[in-house]
């Protein structure tokens, strides 16, 4: 082997190494979890779940960005126990987007799921599933509060389009209590 040939040999195992170096960086800063979670419901029963929801509030994101009303969750159950996800929302235009998806609960409580609206061949890769945690659902299955751990994400939801004022402050007040900044949520509008 010639110098050069060695140097180059050297430079691209260096480059190999430091790209699976980064790769398992890129990683551990991805999967990792934060030091004070919020907390979720003990346990959330899927049958009683499942159904449509209103979205009544949400943090800001780039995923709903073009949502200008009208947005629904609506959430069923398939053979596999895995949780099929359609979400929709009415764009300024009046166009209706949609997006489908499918949820896992990751432990017995059915509290916390991991979801992904990758084509389903591609859903098993763990980096590119969202958190779905359910951290507060009133008795009758007809107001929740759901977020991800790194609080980033924040829904209030409900089985009709609105709720009372009042609700509506408790569900801020219980995510303010679990470290979300509420200060930037944004309501609503439904149409219909």
């Amino acid at each position: 082997m010639t110098s050069s040939t060695l140097a180059t040999s050297q430079q691209w195992l260096k480059r190999g190494t430091m790209a699976v170096l980064g790769l398992a960086v890129l990683s551990s800063v991805a999967l990792a979890k934060p030091a004070n979670p919020p907390q979720t419901v003990s346990q959330v029963d899927l049958n009683r779940y499942l159904g449509t929801w209103y979205e009544v509030a949400r943090l800001p994101m780039y995923f709903q960005r073009k949502c200008a009303s009208d947005v629904t969750a609506t959430y069923g159950l398939q053979a596999n126990g895995n949780v099929s996800v359609l979400n929709q929302c009415r764009k300024a235009d009046g166009e209706t987007m949609a997006s489908t998806g499918e949820a896992k609960a990751v432990d017995r409580s059915n509290s916390k799921l991991k979801v992904s609206f990758l084509p389903k061949g591609l859903r098993w890769i763990p980096f590119t599933q969202g958190d779905y945690w359910i951290l507060k659902l009133d008795d009758n299955y007809q107001t929740a509060l759901v977020g991800a751990p790194n609080r980033k994400y924040l829904w209030i939801l409900s089985r009709t389009p609105n709720i009372d004022e009042q609700t509506y402050q408790h569900y801020v007040q219980a995510a303010k209590q679990q470290g979300f900044d509420t200060s930037k949520l944004i309501r609503t509008k439904h149409t219909r």
